[in-house]
């Protein structure tokens, strides 16, 4: 199976349109977490990926806008927000995002494969180091874990007690890149495909990634987008600037 792996829209239209006209050919797709949230177009967002994932992972904004989980754990940017994100979602819209399931999800004719918003152990647990990436993997029986929520695009490896860090060999630029990784069945993967909507690499382009079970293999891809009108709705929302501002800069 060629499954087409996304995460971290975050209500970035632009974003996510750019990154499904540049994906090849898949034969399903699924969300990481963390459509809503930060961008300005949380419902033209869930109408197009309600139908085009097969499966969903709920992310901690998606909770937190859902009202599973208090807002009072956000910085003052992201729970201005969320709080509007909440008021402008159809109530369609909100009753679906209630009701997508928490991670970590195992998934059928998906062997071996586990798919997590934060980690394993906590949709909101950031995994960034090496050493913490190497307790997760020792402590899940998958041969690769599927990540978000740090927005950094790459992951870690675990072969024997050595745990890696893995980052794509692309070019900064303002043109599309991809590269791929090809895993070794002797050891494990925790794979993160990048925040389609606001990357915090350094590289604003939108991430996402493919991955290939018979292979096995990923191919990450970095896409450019209308980075502009992006940035025009958020202003134009009345959100923080920053929501805008940091999206030509990947931070």
């Amino acid at each position: 199976m060629r499954l087409l792996v996304l995460s971290d829209v975050h209500a970035n239209l632009e974003a996510a349109q750019a990154c499904l006209e540049a994906a090849p050919a898949y034969d399903a797709a699924v969300n990481l977490g963390d459509l809503v949230g930060y961008g300005a177009s949380p419902n033209e967002v869930l109408a197009q990926f309600e139908k085009l994932c097969r499966w969903h992972v709920r992310g901690n904004h998606d909770a937190a806008v859902a009202g599973h989980t208090s807002l009072e754990t956000f910085n003052p940017v992201a729970a201005v927000a969320a709080q509007w994100t909440r008021e402008a979602l159809s109530a369609a819209h909100l009753q679906w995002l209630r009701e997508v399931p928490a991670g970590p999800r195992r998934l059928p004719g998906l062997k071996g494969l586990l798919f997590v918003h934060g980690s394993p152990f906590g949709e909101d647990e950031y995994l960034v180091e090496p050493q913490q990436a190497g307790l997760t993997l020792m402590r899940i029986k998958a041969l690769a874990a599927f990540f978000g929520h740090t927005h950094l695009q790459g992951g870690f490896s675990l072969e024997g007690s050595m745990c890696a860090e893995l980052l794509p060999n692309l070019e900064l630029g303002n043109g599309a890149d991809s590269c791929e990784l090809k895993l070794d069945p002797k050891a494990r993967y925790l794979i993160n495909p990048g925040s389609v909507g606001q990357p915090r690499d350094g590289d604003w382009r939108a991430a996402f990634a493919l991955y290939d079970t018979e292979s096995p293999q990923v191919t990450f891809y970095r896409v450019p987008y209308d980075l502009a009108r992006s940035q025009q709705r958020i202003r134009s929302a009345g959100l923080p600037e920053r929501l805008a501002s940091r999206l030509a800069f990947g931070r």
